[in-house]
């Protein structure tokens, strides 16, 4: 569903943009059909998992889907109202007191002491509620909070598993709250992100030198607005 998600969401950004009239119904039929998949997938709590059946859920897995749902919705695709609501209820579920979020709400032993969650999946569960349309609430207000307070910082050139992946959230979700949020959080990544581009100017990452260069292209080409999911 990684994989089916993030597709999703490069056809809902594209669909816009394709000018040949054959190409454009092909990307519009696509997007269609892999929005059925997407919904058929969700379980009964309102979240996804790593596989298409509605068994399981958490909150990395759920927050790909939403993110290509809305863009799928914002290019006409029709979404029911109904999935966006049991969504958010799921991500609000993996919400902890201390603001983060946790993997699963129905397994919090992947939380950290204390029964919150780390940086990356707290970014996603705030991206998440975003992307739903939800703006305003505890679950905001105390992730952006929670965000600023446990912000992964690079001290060397490797970066550890889950940096670009909250970092690639984490600027969403900054950008979309804004203000004070956005004019401190954006220059620290953006500098520490140009800090660390090797001489060849890709980005190192566990993973590979792909997967971190386009995450680092995505994190600092946010304010751009090159992206329709990320225009406000």
């Amino acid at each position: 569903m990684y994989s089916h998600g993030f597709g999703t969401l490069f056809l809902g950004e594209v669909a816009g943009m394709v000018a040949d009239n054959a190409l454009s119904e092909r990307v519009h039929k696509g997007l269609a059909k892999a929005v059925k998949v997407i919904i058929a997938a969700q379980n009964g709590d309102g979240g996804w998992r790593y596989n298409p059946r509605p068994f399981d859920a958490d909150i990395s897995v759920t927050v790909c889907q939403m993110m290509a749902l809305r863009s799928a919705k914002n290019a006409g695709a029709y979404v029911p109202a109904s999935v966006a609501e049991r969504c958010i209820k799921y991500v609000k579920s993996c919400w902890s007191p201390d603001g983060s979020f946790v993997y699963q709400a129905n397994n919090r032993g992947f939380a950290f002491p204390g029964g919150g969650g780390g940086f990356a999946r707290t970014a996603a569960g705030v991206a998440a509620l975003y992307s739903a349309g939800i703006y305003k609430g505890r679950e905001i207000e105390t992730g952006l909070n929670f965000l600023v307070r446990s912000r992964p910082q690079r001290t060397n050139g490797q970066a550890d598993m889950h940096y670009f992946y909250g970092h690639y959230y984490g600027i969403q979700a900054m950008w979309t709250a804004g203000g004070d949020y956005w004019a401190e959080w954006y220059p620290k990544i953006r500098e520490e992100l140009v800090r660390f581009q090797t001489h060849d100017g890709s980005w190192a990452d566990l993973l590979c030198t792909h997967y971190g260069t386009a995450m680092a292209c995505i994190i600092m080409q946010v304010p751009n607005n090159y992206l329709p999911i990320l225009q406000k």
